[in-house]
C-alpha cells in the first residue's frame, strides 16, 4: 500500500474540493494511508492548528486569502509543507492544484526531498478562444505549463486538456489522461420501490411540473445568464427550471428573475446534503450546463449516472463526454440560440429524454466510474514508485 501526502481543499466548496474527499476517500478504502495537507488556518501564528505528530492523517497550513478558485499562502506556508513532508515521509505527494504560488515551488520542495510529486490540474479551459472567458483561462494554461513541465505527472481529464498542455511544452510522456468518475450505485436512478419520505417531499417542494435542472455554482464562466434567457423566451408549457447552487451571480440573477419568468424557476440555492442532491437529480427530467469554460464537470457525470438526459456546452472535457449520442452538444457561442431551439423539443418529446438518460448512464458504466478512477490511479502511483 502507498503513503500518500495529499495537497489540496477541503474549503470553500469547489470542484477540487470534492474531487479531493471523493479521491482520498476511495483510496483509502483500497488501504492506502493518506496524509491531507490542506489551507486551513488564516494566517496568525497564535492559531496555527499545524500538527507536530509524525502519524497525524490532516496538516493544516497557513494562507492570507482563500477562495473557490485561488489561494493564497501565508510566507510561512512552504517551510510548513517542507517539515510536514519531512515528518511524514510520505511515497509520494499529490497535489490537487489550488491555484496558488505554492504550485510552482512543489516540484523544487518535492525534488530537494526525493519524493515523486503527481499534479492533478484542474482549471476548466475551452479548446478554442471564443470568449473572453475561455481567453482568460487560456493564459492560466500558458502561465502554469512551464511548472507542470517540471512534476513527475500530470493529471488531466481528457485529450483535448493533454493536447493543449503538450503545445505548451508540456511532454506528452509526463500526462496522465485520468478522466473524473462517479460511484453509478450511489448515483443511479430511482426505482418506484425506493421511493423514501424525503424524496416525496422533494418532489412535493418542485411541484408537479417536468423538471430541467441546473446544479453547479452561479458565476460568469458557467453562464446561467443565457440559460435563463432561453427560459423566458420560450416559457415551456408544463415545465419548471430549477437552480442549485450559489456563486457571485446569484444574487443578482435572482433580483431580476421577474425578467425570466419567475414563476416556472426555482431559486433552490446551494445544497449540501448528499442523498438531497441525488433525490433532486432523480427528480429532474433534463439536466443542461451552458458553460463557457469547463475542466470535466462532476455535476454532470453525477447527472449522467443518475439518468438524466444531459445538455452541455462542448467547452473544456464536456462535449467529449456527451459525444456520439450520450447527450445533447452546444456550441459555447450562442447557446441563447440553441437553447431557445432546443427546449420546445425537450419539452415536446419525453421519449426522446428517457432515451437520452438511458444512453447518458450507459455512458458513465463504459467509461466514468470511480472504480476506473482509482484503478488507473494506482497504476500510475505504481508506474513512479515501481519504474
Amino acid at each position: 500500500m502507498v503513503h500518500v501526502a495529499w495537497l489540496g481543499k477541503k474549503t470553500p466548496f469547489c470542484g477540487n474540493v470534492t474531487y479531493g474527499l471523493r479521491t482520498t476517500e476511495a483510496l483509502k478504502k483500497r488501504g492506502h494511508h493518506i496524509s491531507f495537507i490542506h489551507f486551513d488556518n488564516p494566517d496568525n501564528p497564535a492559531n496555527s492548528k499545524t500538527s507536530l505528530l509524525a502519524n497525524d492523517p490532516e496538516v493544516s497550513l497557513p494562507y492570507l486569502v482563500k477562495s473557490q478558485v485561488y489561494t493564497i499562502p501565508s510566507p510561512r506556508a512552504q517551510r510548513e509543507l517542507r517539515e510536514s513532508l519531512e515528518r511524514l515521509k510520505p511515497d509520494l505527494v499529490h497535489a490537487s492544484l489550488t491555484l496558488s504560488p505554492l504550485d510552482f515551488r512543489l516540484p523544487e520542495l518535492c525534488h530537494q526531498i526525493g519524493v515523486p510529486l503527481v499534479a492533478t490540474f484542474h482549471p476548466p479551459f475551452d479548446a478554442s478562444i471564443r470568449n473572453l472567458t475561455a481567453g482568460t483561462q487560456q493564459l492560466t494554461y500558458q502561465l502554469y505549463a512551464p511548472a507542470l513541465a517540471r512534476y513527475d505527472r500530470v493529471i488531466v481529464f481528457s485529450e483535448l486538456q493533454a493536447d493543449l498542455l503538450s503545445r505548451l511544452g508540456v511532454e506528452e510522456s509526463h500526462l496522465a489522461i485520468i478522466p473524473n468518475g462517479v460511484d453509478p450505485e450511489l448515483w443511479s436512478p430511482t426505482s418506484t420501490d425506493s421511493i423514501t419520505p424525503s424524496k416525496n417531499e422533494i418532489r412535493k417542494r418542485l411541484g408537479k411540473e417536468r423538471i430541467f435542472l441546473y446544479m453547479g455554482r452561479i458565476a460568469t464562466e458557467k453562464n446561467v445568464e443565457a440559460l435563463l434567457r432561453a427560459w423566458k423566451l420560450v416559457e415551456p408549457k408544463g415545465c419548471r427550471l430549477v437552480i442549485v447552487g450559489d456563486g457571485p451571480l446569484r444574487s443578482a440573477l435572482e433580483n431580476n428573475s421577474n425578467a425570466f419568468g419567475s414563476s416556472d424557476v426555482l431559486w433552490w440555492g446551494y445544497e449540501s446534503d448528499l442523498q438531497t442532491k441525488i433525490a433532486l437529480l432523480q427528480a429532474a427530467e433534463v439536466f443542461i450546463l451552458p458553460s463557457l469554460v469547463e475542466g470535466l464537470s462532476l455535476a454532470l457525470l453525477e447527472a449522467m449516472a443518475t439518468g438524466v438526459a444531459c445538455v452541455a456546452t462542448d467547452a473544456g472535457a464536456d462535449g467529449e463526454v456527451l459525444e456520439n449520442g450520450a447527450g445533447v452538444v452546444l456550441s459555447t457561442q450562442g447557446v441563447t440560440t440553441q437553447l431557445r431551439t432546443l427546449l420546445p423539443v425537450l419539452r415536446d418529446q419525453p421519449v426522446l429524454t428517457s432515451e437520452l438518460g438511458k444512453k447518458a448512464r450507459q455512458r458513465i458504466l463504459n467509461r466514468y466510474t470511480l472504480k476506473r478512477n482509482i484503478n488507473s490511479l494506482e497504476r500510475l502511483y505504481d508506474s513512479l514508485l515501481n519504474p
